[in-house]
């Protein structure tokens, strides 16, 4: 840009809505408009000077990183930097700063320009929306979580009642060993199922950001099933249609689970909680045309969910995915259910649209684009309940075998210990991770094993492990967590990890898998 000198007031001054100004090779201001002046008064309470050093009039913080940008543009380059620049006393705005050479007529570079303007309220805005957004997506989490706490407390409840009326009855004198066998097993299946519903609210409380992945949407439909089954009550009749074959999405698949988990209240809300609640699955090409959008082409998994309530009005139709939009009665919900589902099906690149009619039920359909996916995925270190089904022999299951358990609380620990050393293995107990350490320490060759609890005072299992694994390279480690937050934010580090409540014949078939092949010749007395 060739520009004359003498032009320069008359160029500054045809902008006086953002602040501008003009310096030379020296950094001395050559010229600025009004708008540079009273903003530079606004944030630091003085009045630029034609000839002043126009670093000079930052604090001394600040100085370098305003001259070197000034640097930049005298050496020709053209750029736009975001940048905080005022006194913290005063006002303190964050600027969007543009910069360019300023040129003679013969295009040699004579200064250049710095053209700022204040984003302050921009950025403000967009940091509150991202803390709104992040605030609606965990409440629509939350109201999942919140409708599934009635019929989980009744479930548990019941569970709880089958074990304690077991245990009752194991304690009466002269019992049948059938029958003993029998209530021993009422126990065995009710712990199961209450381990199931503990696993599944976690997955649908734990805060996380969106993270998409590729899965198996017919898996993950089969896998809240019961919790589906929970969640409508007994008096809605769910018929599945699902394929054998797996149908893979990308996406994230806890925000996948929960879209199904609203649509599902959606549909017992509607029918009054009695019903026909009938979910189905299919690939299809391309997502159809509904009133104003056009037909989507491309290959999509089509999730749709129906029920026999009473159907949508059309004029409430129109608005039920806006978020806090609800036609139920005041307390009984905010709204955040199907603009949840909304959301999550656009942020997919994929649809949810609806049918209905009323007094015929509605069919609500989620679309989401649909890619390849592996029919036998690696499950990785996770072991659970029941994957080991085989029968208990406790003649020898541990014999030879030397176990190192951690664990703070005093009955878990007393529990595990005494079941071990019943099947055969020989334990020393530790109370936390530092004490384990210690433990191993006195002779490294002792132990075959670690069997370790995740959380705990002073260490965690996951950084005794890293420890053990860094002093002691070949001595298995083996995790068991109920739930720990150190899991769900950086996984088990390749551990291998066992949830709790877990079967002693889980944990003792784990221990002997994990020590095979260790040549062990030392006593593991202390």
């Amino acid at each position: 840009m060739a520009v004359e000198y003498s032009n320069l007031w008359e160029i500054i001054g045809q902008s006086d809505q953002s602040p501008i100004c003009a310096f030379d090779h020296e950094f001395r201001m050559i010229a600025f408009n009004r708008a540079h002046s009273d903003e530079f008064f606004r944030i630091y309470q003085y009045r630029v000077q034609v000839g002043d050093v126009f670093p000079d009039l930052f604090l001394p913080e600040q100085r370098a990183v305003i001259k070197g940008f000034m640097a930049r543009a005298l050496a020709g380059e053209v750029f736009n930097v975001t940048e905080e620049f005022g006194d913290p006393d005063l006002f303190k705005p964050y600027w969007d700063i543009s910069y360019a050479p300023l040129r003679d007529p013969d295009g040699t570079i004579i200064g250049a320009f710095h053209h700022a303007k204040d984003i302050s309220d921009r950025l403000r805005a967009e940091a509150a929306l991202r803390t709104a957004e992040d605030a609606l997506r965990q409440s629509q989490k939350m109201e999942a979580v919140g409708q599934l706490t009635g019929g989980v407390a009744h479930d548990f409840n019941n569970l709880l009642t089958i074990v304690k009326s077991a245990i009752e009855m194991l304690k009466l004198p002269d019992q049948e060993e059938e029958r003993r066998d029998r209530y021993v097993g009422a126990i065995d299946e009710a712990v199961t199922r209450a381990s199931k519903l503990t696993q599944q609210l976690l997955a649908f409380a734990r805060r996380q950001t969106l993270k998409p992945e590729t899965f198996d949407a017919n898996a993950n439909l089969r896998a809240i099933e019961e919790m589906t089954q929970t969640l409508v009550g007994a008096r809605v009749t769910i018929v599945r249609d699902i394929p054998a074959d797996p149908l893979g999405v990308s996406a994230d698949t806890n925000q996948f689970d929960t879209a199904l988990v609203n649509l599902a209240v959606n549909a017992r809300d509607a029918m009054a909680g009695e019903g026909l609640l009938t979910i189905s699955l299919r690939g299809t090409d391309g997502i159809p045309a509904v009133r104003e959008r056009a037909a989507v082409p491309g290959s999509f998994v089509a999730i749709t969910v129906a029920d026999t309530g009473n159907g949508i009005p059309p004029a409430d139709r129109e608005r039920i995915f806006e978020p806090f939009y609800t036609t139920k009665p005041v307390g009984s919900g905010t709204g955040l259910g199907l603009s949840q589902v909304f959301g999550f099906a656009r942020q997919s690149g994929g649809e949810i649209q609806v049918e209905s009619a009323v007094g015929a039920g509605s069919r609500f359909t989620l679309y989401l684009p649909r890619v390849a996916v592996a029919e036998h995925a690696d499950p990785g270190p996770l072991v659970e309940d029941g994957d080991l089904d085989v029968d208990l022999d406790l003649d020898g299951i541990g014999a030879l075998l030397c176990v190192l358990v951690v664990e703070d609380n005093a009955e878990v620990a007393a529990s595990t210990v005494d079941a071990l050393d019943q099947l055969g293995f020989t334990t020393v107990l530790a109370p936390n991770g530092i004490e384990g350490l210690r433990e191993i320490a006195k002779d490294p060759e002792r132990f075959d094993v670690v069997f370790s609890d995740v959380m705990m005072p002073g260490m965690t299992g996951i950084e005794m492990g890293r420890e053990i694994r860094r002093l002691y390279g070949g001595l298995p480690v083996v995790l068991a967590s109920g739930y720990s937050h150190v899991l769900a934010a950086s996984g088990t580090d390749g551990f291998e990890l066992i949830y709790k409540p877990y079967s002693i014949d889980q944990v003792s078939r784990i221990l002997r898998r994990a020590a095979a092949g260790r040549d062990r010749r030392k006593s593991c007395a202390a």
